[in-house]
C-alpha cells in the first residue's frame, strides 16, 4: 500500500523557490491502473520521482507499506527502488553497451540473485515482453519499440509491487504505443501501475484510475481509495549490493566500446612502468652478473687465513700516507723533517700476529662451527707441505720441478719469497710454485676445473696438467717443468743483463699432444730423504749432485693421468698453467717423512736440533769447542766435500725450531694447519661468514684467551661489495626519476576517469533508479581504473620483457656478457601491483563524484 500525505516539494533557484507540489495526499491500491495528466511543468514527473525514490520531498510523508519514510537512510531507499519499484522511461535508459539479457539481469544482480536464476528470470520475463529471441543484441540495434520492452522487462524483472511508467509512449509511433499500453494493462492486473501522460486518450483508455494535476495540486480523483480498502502492512527486505564482479563487467564492457581510448590510456599509464621495469632489469641482470662474478671469485679468492698474518688495511693505509697523525702535524716554514714512511710500512709488518689455526680448526669441526660450515662450500686446509719433485731428462741432467729451481737460476727467489712472505695467495701477482694441490672437496674442484683428457687422480702417484681455455700453457710453467730447456732461457737472460740484446735467441712455440703430455712422468723425493748421516751426524745431500741423482733413481714415479682447463663458470679463464697433485699424494708424503729415522730422531729429542746437535735455544755459529766429542770425531773422519755440507747444514739450522725442522722435514700434523681456506657458497654466505669469525673472536676475548683471536684479509670482499652498492644507489636514483612518470600518468588517469563519468552520467542515474546505491556506483568506476591500471601494468611488463630481448642483444654484442636485461617476476609482479593501486588512487575522488549524483539530474542528462 503506497500512500501520501501533504507532500510538498520546493526548489531553490537561486534567488527564487519554486513549489514543484503543493499539499499533495492520496493512497494507491496494491493492484490499479493509475494514470497522472497534466500540463507540461504541473509537476507530475517529479511527483513521479517523489514516488520512485529518486528525488525527496520537502515536506509532507511517503508511506510505504504503513512505515513513514522520513527517516529513511540512503540504504533503505536503495532496497525500495531494487525491490518495490520498477522504472519505465519515456527515454528507455538502457545501458547501451550492455546486451538486452545483461540490462534485464542487472537489477537481479544488486538483489544477490545468483547466476543461474538471475538468467532464468530475466529470459522469462523477456519472454514475457515478445523479446525472447533478442537476448544478444545490443539496445543499438533495436527500434524503438522494442527498446521500450526491454525497459518493461527490466521494470518487472524483480517482481516489483509498482510499476512507474514516465511518459512510456512518448518516443514511439501509434501502432507501438498501442502495443506498450496493452502490455502495461496486462501488467496492472496484479500490481500498481502508475503512469504519467499528457495524453488524455490513452488515459481514459487504459487507465483504472486517472488523477490530474494542475500547478502543483491535485485538481481531480476519478477513483480516489476508500478508508475501508486501506490494510496496511510491513516486511523486510535484503538491501541491494553490487558485487565487484557485476562493477567490473560493467566497466569492461564500457571500455570496450571505447577501445582505441582504452589503449592509449593503458600505454600511457604503462610509460611509468616500463621506465621503472627497464631499469630493474638491467639493474637485476648487473646484479646477477655481479652475483656470479661473486661466487665464482669464491673459489679463486676464498677468506684466507694464514698462521702468521698481518692487518693488510694498515699498510695500505700507510703506503697511500692516509695516517690521521700526519693530518695533525703543521707544517714549519722554516724547517724540513722527515715524514714516516718506510719505518710505518716495517712497523706494521712487525705487528703481525700469529693465529691459532689448531683451536680455530678444532672449532669449525665442533657444534658450534656448524654456523659457520652452514655458510660455506668447501674448507680446504693447507698445511705449508714443500714437495721436492724432479724431471729426469736424462743426458740432459734433473731438473727441479718444486721447490721451483728456476727461480734459483734467474735469482727470483729470494724476492718470490719474500712476496709471499707477507701476501696471501689471493692477493699475490704470480705464485713462484709449479706443483700445486687440488681442492679436497670435489664440489670446489667442480667448479674451479674442468676435466680436458684423460681422467682424474685416484692414486697417490697421480697428478693432472692445467691449460688455459685456448689449451695453452704458460713457457714459464714449462721452463719449471723442465719441458722446455731451462738452460736457453737462462742464457738469454744473462745476455739480456749483459746488453747484448742481439744475442737473445728467441725459440719457437713449442706444441704438445694429449698423449705427450700424459705420458710425461716426475720424480717425488721425500723430504726427509734429501738428509743423510755421515759418521753419525745429518747433513742436508741436495746439493750433492751425485747424492740427489742416487736418491730420484730411487724415488716414486709420478705420471700426469690428467688435463684440466678452468671451468668455465670461473670468472677469471686465465691461468699460467701448472702440475696439480691430490690430496692423497699429501698424506703419502706425511706418512713416508713420518716413519723416516731422522724425523723419528728430533720426535724423540724435542730439546735438541737434530742438524746441529745442541739445544735449540743456542742458536751459536759453529764453534770447535762447541761440539760434542761425537761431532769432532764425526768431522774428523769426514771429506772435505762431507765437511762443507756438514758446516752448512749445521750454521743453516742454527736459528731453527722444533716445528721448524719437523716442516722442513715433511712432518705434519694435521691437526695444526698453517692455512684455512674458506670457501663461502654466496657473497652474502661470504659476509655472514665474516660476521661469525667476529663473533667467535668477541667469544674467545671475553673467555681471556686472546691467543685465540683470529687476524685475515679480504680484499676482494670489500672491492665487489663496493661495486653492488654503487650499482644499488644509481638503480634507486634512476627509479626516483622515473617514477615521476608513473604520478604524471597516475593523474592523467583521474582525468580520464572524470571524463569516463561525464559520459557517462545517464548510466548513473540508470543505476541508482534500478537500486544501486553510492557505494555500488563508486564501485563501478573504481572497477575501470582497476582495469586500466592492470591493463597498463601487464602492457608496461610485457613491452619490457621484449625490450629486454633487442637489449641483452646488443649489450652480449659489445661486451659478451648475456641476459644483462632480466626482469625478475617478483619485480614484475610488484610494478602491476603498483600500476594498479595507483590508478585506483587516481580514480578514488572521480568515483567519488560519480557516486554523489543526483540520479534525477543523472537520467535527465544526455
Amino acid at each position: 500500500m503506497l500512500e501520501v500525505r501533504h507532500l510538498v516539494k520546493d526548489y531553490d533557484t537561486g534567488s527564487n523557490t519554486v513549489h514543484a507540489l503543493k499539499d499533495i495526499s492520496l493512497t494507491f491500491r496494491d493492484s490499479e491502473f493509475v494514470s497522472i495528466l497534466g500540463q507540461s511543468g504541473c509537476g507530475k514527473t517529479t511527483f513521479l520521482n517523489i514516488i520512485g525514490g529518486l528525488d525527496q520531498y520537502t515536506s509532507g510523508d511517503l508511506i510505504i507499506n504503513g512505515r513513514s519514510t522520513k527517516n529513511y537512510t540512503d540504504k533503505d531507499w536503495d532496497t525500495y527502488r531494487n525491490h518495490r519499484v520498477g522504472f519505465v522511461f519515456q527515454s528507455y535508459n538502457l545501458i547501451m553497451h550492455q546486451t538486452v539479457l545483461s540490462n534485464v539481469e542487472l537489477a537481479l544482480t544488486l538483489s544477490g540473485v545468483d547466476k543461474q536464476e538471475r538468467r532464468q528470470r530475466a529470459t522469462e520475463v523477456l519472454k514475457q515482453v515478445g523479446l525472447e529471441d533478442q537476448l544478444d543484441k545490443k539496445p543499438t540495434q533495436m527500434s524503438g519499440g522494442q527498446m521500450q520492452r526491454v525497459a518493461i522487462a527490466r521494470a518487472l524483472v524483480n517482481n516489483p509491487e509498482i510499476l512507474l511508467a514516465d511518459e512510456p509512449t512518448g518516443a514511439l509511433d501509434s501502432k507501438t504505443s498501442v502495443q506498450i499500453m496493452d502490455l502495461l494493462k496486462e501488467i496492472a492486473k496484479d500490481r500498481l501501475v502508475i503512469m504519467v501522460t499528457h495524453n488524455p486518450e490513452l488515459a481514459k483508455s487504459y487507465s483504472t484510475r486517472i488523477i490530474s494535476l494542475f500547478d502543483g495540486v491535485v485538481q481531480n480523483d476519478t477513483n480516489p481509495i476508500a478508508p475501508e480498502e486501506i490494510t496496511p502492512m510491513t516486511d523486510s527486505l535484503k538491501k541491494p549490493s553490487m558485487s565487484f564482479k557485476t562493477a567490473l563487467s560493467l566497466s569492461l564492457n564500457n571500455l570496450m566500446t571505447k577501445k582505441g581510448r582504452t589503449l592509449l590510456t593503458s600505454f600511457a599509464g604503462s610509460i611509468g612502468i616500463i621506465g621503472i621495469a627497464l631499469i630493474l632489469s638491467l639493474s637485476n641482470g648487473v646484479q646477477t652478473y655481479i652475483n656470479q662474478v661473486e661466487n665464482d671469485t669464491m673459489a679463486s679468492y676464498p677468506i684466507e687465513i694464514q698462521d702468521n698474518t698481518m692487518d693488510m688495511s694498515t699498510m695500505m693505509e700507510t703506503m697511500m700516507n692516509m695516517s690521521s697523525d700526519d693530518k695533525e702535524k703543521k707544517a714549519n716554514k722554516d724547517e724540513v723533517t722527515s715524514m714516516p714512511y718506510i719505518n710505518d710500512i716495517l712497523n706494521s709488518i712487525s705487528k703481525s700476529s700469529k693465529n691459532n689455526l689448531s683451536a680455530f680448526k678444532s672449532y669449525l669441526e665442533s657444534k658450534e662451527g656448524d654456523q659457520i660450515m652452514d655458510h660455506t662450500k668447501a674448507v680446504e686446509y693447507d698445511y705449508g707441505l714443500s714437495m721436492h719433485v724432479y724431471n729426469d731428462l736424462g743426458n740432459q741432467g734433473l731438473v727441479q720441478v718444486s721447490p721451483n729451481g728456476l727461480l734459483d737460476r734467474l735469482g727470483y727467489s729470494d724476492l718470490m719469497n719474500l712476496q709471499s712472505q707477507f701476501m696471501s695467495s689471493s692477493t699475490s701477482m704470480m705464485s713462484n710454485e709449479v706443483w700445486l694441490s687440488l681442492p679436497d672437496t670435489k664440489e670446489l674442484r667442480d667448479d674451479e676445473f674442468e676435466l680436458v683428457e684423460g681422467k682424474w687422480p685416484d692414486a697417490y702417484n697421480e697428478v693432472v696438467i692445467e691449460v688455459n681455455d685456448q689449451n695453452e700453457i704458460s713457457d714459464y710453467v714449462l721452463y719449471s717443468l723442465g719441458l722446455m730447456d731451462q738452460d736457453e732461457l737462462v742464457e738469454n737472460y744473462n745476455q739480456l743483463l749483459a746488453g747484448n740484446v742481439d744475442q737473445i735467441q728467441t725459440s719457437e712455440d713449442a706444441t704438445y699432444t694429449y698423449d705427450e703430455l700424459l705420458n710425461t712422468t716426475f720424480k717425488l723425493v721425500n723430504n726427509s730423504d734429501l738428509y743423510h748421516k755421515v759418521n753419525g751426524v745429518w747433513i742436508d745431500g741436495s746439493q750433492d749432485e751425485a747424492y740427489v741423482d742416487q736418491i730420484v733413481d730411487q724415488a716414486t714415479d709420478v705420471k700426469i693421468v690428467g688435463i684440466i682447463k678452468p671451468a668455465d663458470s670461473t670468472v677469471s679463464k686465465t691461468t699460467m698453467g701448472g702440475v696439480y697433485y691430490s690430496s692423497q699424494m699429501r698424506d703419502y708424503m706425511i706418512e713416508q717423512c713420518s716413519n723416516s729415522q731422522i724425523v723419528q730422531e728430533q720426535i724423540n729429542h724435542p730439546d735438541t736440533n737434530v742438524f746441529t746437535g745442541t739445544a735449540f735455544s743456542d742458536g751459536e755459529e759453529m764453534s770447535i769447542s762447541k761440539l760434542t766429542p761425537e761431532q769432532q770425531m764425526a768431522m774428523a773422519s769426514m771429506s772435505q766435500e762431507e765437511l762443507m755440507s756438514y758446516m752448512s747444514t749445521y750454521n743453516e739450522n742454527l736459528n731453527a725450531t722444533y716445528d721448524s725442522n719437523l716442516q722442513k722435514l715433511g712432518y705434519i700434523d694435521l691437526d695444526n694447519p698453517t692455512k684455512i681456506n674458506i670457501y663461502a657458497s654466496s657473497f652474502e654466505d661470504k659476509e655472514e661468514i665474516s660476521n661469525l669469525i667476529n663473533e667467535y673472536n668477541e667469544k674467545e676475548k671475553a673467555a681471556d684467551r686472546l691467543a685465540n683471536v683470529i687476524t685475515y684479509n679480504d680484499f676482494i670482499g670489500m672491492m665487489l661489495s663496493s661495486v653492488t652498492s654503487v650499482i644499488n644507489m644509481i638503480s634507486y636514483v634512476l627509479i626516483g626519476f622515473v617514477s615521476v612518470s608513473l604520478i604524471v600518468s597516475s593523474i592523467m588517469i583521474g582525468i580520464i576517469t572524470y571524463i569516463s563519468v561525464l559520459e557517462r552520467t545517464k548510466e548513473i542515474g540508470i543505476l541508482r533508479a534500478i537500486g544501486a546505491s553510492k557505494k555500488d556506483v563508486s564501485h563501478v568506476f573504481n572497477a575501470e581504473t582497476f582495469i586500466i591500471g592492470l591493463a597498463s601494468g601487464c602492457m608496461g611488463i610485457l613491452i619490457t620483457i621484449l625490450l629486454n630481448i633487442p637489449i641483452s642483444m646488443i649489450v652480449e654484442n659489445l661486451t659478451g656478457v648475456s641476459h644483462i636485461a632480466s626482469l625478475p617476476w617478483q619485480g614484475g609482479l610488484i610494478l602491476i601491483l603498483i600500476s594498479l593501486l595507483l590508478t585506483v588512487i587516481a580514480g578514488l575522488i572521480p568515483s567519488r563524484f560519480a557516486s554523489k549524483k543526483d540520479p534525477v539530474e543523472a537520467l535527465r542528462s544526455e
